[in-house]
């Protein structure tokens, strides 16, 4: 009995939380933040929420993403997922303002830490859909820092 607990208690501490909710600071075009919200699906799988705002010399942007992601254990506490998914978005230029749209795609590793915070980072290329705004391929690096409950 004592050893099935043990091996049950493994592999949960492999999977990934049934919630994560923190932040994700980046950069494309300017100094970014989101508030960010994991939820798990099934199989390692999950959906995230990244609501934030970026900021450059020229444009302030907030914009929602949503993603879809598959999540791979590397080691105990250590993962690697990749993603998909897309997103609406605001712009206000000394110009212009307007609306946008973006796909995307999310490539990052994650550490889960002894206490419940999970710490990640990624590269997610955005391709948007405004020729005002946005209308090429743009990279961003963030890392993200959330409490899993």
């Amino acid at each position: 009995m004592g050893t099935l607990l043990s091996v049950t208690t493994s592999l949960m501490a492999q999977g990934i939380s049934k919630n994560a909710i923190g932040f994700r600071l980046g950069d494309n075009d300017g100094f970014g933040a989101e508030i960010s919200y994991q939820y798990y699906l099934v199989d390692n799988n999950r959906l995230e929420f990244d609501l934030g705002f970026r900021n450059s010399k020229n444009i302030d942007a907030f914009k929602l993403v949503g993603l879809y992601q598959w999540v791979q254990p590397i080691d105990k506490n250590f993962n690697w997922y990749v993603g998909a998914g897309g997103g609406l978005g605001s712009f206000n230029t000394p110009n212009n303002d307007g609306v946008f749209a973006l796909i995307t795609a999310d490539l990052g590793i994650e550490y889960n830490l002894k206490i419940p915070l999970l710490i990640s980072l990624d590269i997610r290329p955005e391709l948007g859909f405004n020729d005002n705004y946005n209308d090429n391929v743009d990279l961003d690096i963030a890392l993200g820092l959330r409490y899993q409950f």
